[in-house]
């Protein structure tokens, strides 16, 4: 038996679009219909996107935002549902990382990451939750209650490793963010959960893994070898479907068993 998931009619909010998973993740959500909006501080690689998406008969629209920037968030969230109608899912994948170790870290280093991968990750969260809430309360319109939130976190967050203990503090952060979340919004029908990938090979990263330290770094991982981000798209569709009614709360690592 066949079985597929259409989110047509469904506009999905992605941070960190630009470039890496979360330019996959767009293009994801595209072609299984939903409309996609596409944020990030680089407005001239989401356009470069938003034409690909178009161009494949998908429909999408850039955003800047900056989620250091509680302005900045407020205003991308409410200019995307002027565009595009009611948030009704939320990829909240922005982060950044260094490698430091821990005696070496700054202050400056230490606000650099918690500021994106934290703070960013929780007021954007709270923003389109708010209207999710709004909606699932009656005081706001929608075509759809409720909503999906998938917090993009990392196997850092489940398995520290060495020289990025920050980054590893961060994600972890995110994770029980996603707790909270599903906890407290859970019975609005807004189901929050968290994604953790392993080493994925991005544009970002490539080149790390035809060096020395990277082959050495594959050599090391359960597999021997690294992801591609089309590995999550069907986890990413699933959670971000009507069919993941019943997830709420799920820390999901997509690692290749690295972090057992």
């Amino acid at each position: 038996m066949a079985y597929s998931i259409d989110l047509s009619g469904r506009v999905a909010f992605i941070t960190g679009a630009s470039g890496g998973l979360g330019a996959q993740f767009a293009r994801t959500l595209a072609r299984a219909g939903a409309g996609v909006v596409l944020a990030s501080r680089r407005v001239d690689k989401l356009k470069e996107l938003r034409a690909r998406i178009e161009g494949d008969g998908g429909d999408a629209h850039a955003i800047e935002l900056d989620v250091t920037d509680l302005d900045s968030i407020r205003s991308a969230v409410a200019h995307a549902e002027t565009e595009m109608g009611s948030i009704d899912i939320l990829v909240n994948n922005s982060g950044v990382g260094i490698t430091q170790r821990i005696q070496d870290l700054t202050p400056e280093d230490y606000d650099f990451i918690f500021d994106t991968n934290v703070k960013g990750a929780f007021f954007v969260a709270q923003e389109v939750g708010k209207r999710m809430l709004a909606r699932s309360c009656g005081a706001a319109p929608g075509s759809f209650t409720g909503g999906r939130i998938i917090n993009i976190a990392s196997m850092a967050g489940l398995k520290v490793l060495p020289q990025i203990g920050a980054y590893c503090m961060s994600k972890a952060a995110v994770v029980q963010m996603t707790r909270a979340m599903a906890i407290e919004w859970g019975r609005f029908g807004i189901n929050v959960n968290a994604i953790c990938p392993g080493y994925i090979d991005t544009e970002i990263n490539h080149h790390h893994w035809q060096t020395e330290q990277g082959r050495k770094l594959m050599a090391m991982l359960p597999r021997k070898r690294v992801g591609s981000p089309e590995d999550l798209d069907a986890l990413l569709i699933m959670l971000a479907s009507d069919q993941s009614h019943f997830i709420n709360g799920a820390v999901i690592a997509a690692d290749d068993g690295f972090a057992v």
